[in-house]
């Protein structure tokens, strides 16, 4: 074969998510874009907020256009950075500064970049299940193996003895994403001293050093009185991954963060190492006018948003729960975790809800078999408007 066996084995697995969205995409098409309810896809529908467009024209107004344009230091604007820093220590009262701080292409890429500086072949990553589905293959681009651990069936926060079992000579890296994808799990400062506890436990028994790898695309969207703590507080060998994505609307615009603690085991490699993945990965430095534009807005108050979202969360799981599904009430994000009705698989219970033009994520993508994810990050009249559909599909699904 021309391509790569590796590449036929990625595109053997392609994207579920996405697989959906073009499908959303061309029912749209057919039915009307009124008549079809995509819920597959975590793409804000909430617009980004005034001030990103007002930062981004002021960046373009007062900024050197050689400058603000051209190639910069890998790890992004220092002035950036020290903006990144200043706001983290003002919202958690941490003293980082701009060594604490590459910018980067997103999420995903930070992720990358941190897998390509520790990860060789044949370490192993723990992950919890369910969990978001590129993990296993950011990790797979280095050579490394993904350890799935369960979590409690109730709450789907993790197990604390299957993590310390699952952890070995091999462990390098332990990635969690609070709030969660796909469930809406935010881990408590319980959760977190409990992780940190078990990492310190087997960092001595195998005499090693294990990074904990937050992911936090949706720190921010939190409900109920609840807010995510601040992971690197609890564990001295973090490194936190953000992305404003979500936070500021801001997913086709690649632009975010990751936040590297002098606490960490030798610190100034494991920097100079990410910031040279940035490169030879391709991607240089993070969009330079993005960044400027993050420097003028980073302390954005999103309140309006988080409140469209959290209005979303109640009308959708209230939907579903009268109904008749069973579901679990999220906390954070913007997903709802619903249980497949028993007697159906993931696939037969999703072409029932196609066949009703409501598009979900299959559970299995996540490696949670017997759950479907419902992405809430829609207009609320898409909510609305999906109630008989979803009544439909329960009578369908006897319920």
């Amino acid at each position: 074969m021309f391509i790569s066996r590796s590449m036929q084995e990625q595109l053997a697995g392609n994207s579920t998510i996405r697989r959906m969205f073009m499908a959303g995409k061309e029912l749209a098409e057919k039915y009307g874009a009124e008549n079809v309810y995509d819920f597959s896809i975590g793409n804000p529908n909430v617009p980004a907020p005034d001030a990103v467009n007002e930062s981004i024209r002021a960046a373009l107004s007062e900024e050197d256009p050689v400058y603000l344009h051209g190639y910069m230091a890998n790890e992004g604007f220092p002035e950036t950075r020290r903006a990144v820093a200043a706001s983290l220590n003002r919202r958690y009262g941490t003293s980082y500064d701009e060594s604490n701080v590459i910018m980067t292409v997103g999420a995903a890429a930070g992720l990358n970049i941190i897998l390509k500086t520790l990860i060789d072949p044949e370490d192993e990553v723990i992950t919890f299940k369910p969990y978001f589905m590129e993990y296993r293959k950011y990790v797979q681009n280095y050579g490394g193996r993904l350890r799935p651990v369960a979590t409690d069936e109730a709450t789907f926060l993790p197990d604390m003895k299957a993590f310390s079992e699952a952890i070995n000579e091999h462990t390098k890296a332990v990635i969690i994403n609070t709030p969660h994808n796909p469930t809406g799990v935010v881990y408590g400062e319980e959760t977190l001293r409990e992780l940190a506890a078990v990492l310190r436990s087997a960092e001595e028994r195998y005499d090693s050093h294990i990074v904990l790898i937050s992911d936090e695309p949706y720190r921010e969207l939190c409900y109920d009185g609840t807010s995510q703590p601040w992971v690197a507080s609890f564990y001295e060998d973090t490194i936190v991954c953000y992305s404003f994505s979500k936070s500021l609307s801001l997913p086709g615009e690649r632009i975010g963060y990751c936040l590297v603690p002098e606490s960490l085991y030798m610190h100034a490699e494991v920097f100079s190492g990410m910031t040279t993945a940035t490169r030879i990965l391709g991607m240089v430095n993070a969009p330079a006018l993005m960044q400027k534009a993050i420097e003028r807005c980073i302390d954005t108050d999103i309140t309006d948003n988080v409140r469209l979202y959290d209005r979303n969360r109640q009308l959708l799981y209230g939907i579903l729960k009268s109904a008749g599904f069973s579901a679990a009430y999220p906390q954070g994000a913007f997903y709802i975790w619903i249980t497949t009705p028993e007697g159906y698989t993931d696939e037969e219970f999703g072409e029932i809800c196609q066949k009703h033009n409501v598009l979900i994520v299959p559970g299995a993508s996540f490696e949670g078999a017997g759950h479907m994810r419902a992405a809430y990050c829609v207009s609320e009249r898409t909510i609305i408007n999906s109630e008989a559909a979803w009544r439909a599909i329960a009578a369908e699904c006897g319920l």
